[in-house]
């Protein structure tokens, strides 16, 4: 089994449900073609170094993946066939991977997308903490100040 890492780019005036059909079809075509998806990372909307189909932004998407030749000729017809596809591009990483090294690094990706994640949900969690605190602080700093203001006017 060969490792081949497919970066096809999206019309950016694409809608999110459309773009993610797409990516769905990409995957099922992976899947049904006995591959092994190792990564689908969305760059996101990027500048184009030309103008591709009298576009100059473009949706950029990387994806990783194990299988064989059938596999990414049936991948490249369906993203030539789509309308919403502008241009794509594969490479072949690596000629003589097994299976069990790609099933593994599959899922040392999953393991880091979920890391990924959980640290963001935490940094999420300790900013928030961190803005209320503020915002008490501030409240407590206003208070002292009216409070020592009463105390001026009344001596």
């Amino acid at each position: 089994m060969r490792k081949y890492e497919t970066v096809f780019i999206i019309d950016p005036d694409v809608k999110d449900q459309a773009r993610t059909d797409l990516f769905d079809r990409v995957k099922n075509i992976i899947t049904k073609e006995n591959g092994i998806l190792l990564d689908f990372d969305e760059w996101g909307n990027k500048k184009l170094a030309y103008e591709i189909k009298k576009k100059l932004r473009g949706f950029y998407v990387c994806i990783t993946y194990g299988g064989t030749g059938p596999l990414v000729k049936e991948l490249e017809r369906n993203l030539r066939l789509s309308d919403d596809v502008l241009k794509f591009m594969t490479l072949l990483l690596s000629d003589d991977s097994t299976v069990e090294q790609l099933e593994e690094e599959a899922k040392e990706n999953q393991d880091k997308f979920s890391d990924k994640a959980d640290n963001e949900s935490v940094e999420t969690e300790t900013e928030n903490e961190s803005v209320e605190k503020e915002i008490v602080d501030d409240d407590t700093l206003e208070d002292e100040k009216k409070v020592e203001e009463i105390k001026k006017e009344t001596e």
